[in-house]
């Protein structure tokens, strides 16, 4: 793989766990193995769970296990700012975009209407599957600007969506069965993660991205966007998920588990490196 490029995305929403640790590494090893690039990109489009002091956190955990990243805080490189709040106007020509194109639709149902819809949930980690309520709106071309309400992907029932992950090996969705139409920008005027991580990863020239097999799912709806969009799609290495010992998947609750906590308790940094990359 020539001139490849890959990405560190953390989200300031608590501090990184093993988890982290884990998929970061790996996606350092990547960039590595094929002598390439690693751009650093915070996440941090979320208003109501972003918080400054995370965003101080993973820059000093990130870089005391020992990682580098050639573009980003400290580096500089072509596309500052690498604050995803400080980029608003890709992400607003994307929306433009997909609405001028006839993919998207205005949806104004609420969550509670959502909550009671007969439709549940394909699985715990997922969110439910649109019900299609607002769907066969036709008036998206009448509005200027995405704020005020929900803006969904129309996605094209029933076709098999297929890639191959380059560790999980062939992987294949089927839209409108395992995911529905799913929100690109909310009704708070912030683009949603589908839309904003495929706005980065194509402005960043991101040419693989590592991440967790939770998002998966996430993976098959991009490439949905990637295709209407007219961009060439990155490759995926999604890496295995871990666990806490009763087998559920870490998140940023699990504080016991968090490089920050394991940094105060003593640990080395070449301790939490071997013990992320065992897992």
């Amino acid at each position: 793989m020539s001139s490849y490029r890959g990405r560190l995305a953390p989200s300031p929403t608590g501090y990184l766990h093993l988890g982290h640790a884990r998929t970061f590494l790996i996606a350092a090893q990547r960039v590595k193995e094929f002598g390439g690039e690693l751009i650093f990109r915070n996440e941090d489009l979320d208003p109501d769970r972003c918080r400054p002091e995370y965003v101080l956190a993973m820059y000093e955990d990130l870089r005391w296990i020992g990682l580098q990243w050639t573009e980003g805080p400290d580096c500089g490189g072509p596309y500052a700012p690498y604050s995803q709040r400080q980029r608003g106007n890709p992400y607003l020509k994307i929306w433009q975009a997909l609405r001028d194109g006839g993919f998207l639709y205005p949806c104004t149902c609420s969550r509670k209407e959502l909550a009671m819809a007969a439709t549940a949930p394909n699985d715990a980690d997922d969110e439910p599957i649109y019900p299609g309520k607002c769907r066969e709106r036709t008036d998206a071309n009448s509005f200027d600007s995405p704020a005020g309400m929900n803006w969904r992907f129309r996605v094209p029932d029933g076709e098999q969506i297929c890639f191959e992950d380059q560790h999980l090996g062939p992987q294949m969705f089927f839209a409108g069965r395992d995911f529905g139409d799913f929100v690109v920008w909310r009704r708070d005027d912030v683009p949603a993660y589908q839309l904003a991580v495929v706005a980065d990863d194509h402005a960043m020239k991101i040419t693989e991205v590592v991440r967790g097999a939770d998002l998966l799912k996430s993976t098959a709806r991009q490439l949905l966007l990637y295709r209407a969009l007219g961009f060439a799609a990155p490759q995926f290495y999604h890496c295995d998920l871990v666990r806490d010992e009763a087998g559920v998947r870490l998140a940023k609750r699990h504080d016991a588990l968090s490089i920050r906590h394991l940094r105060q308790s003593g640990c080395t940094a070449e301790q939490v490196r071997e013990r992320a990359l065992q897992l």
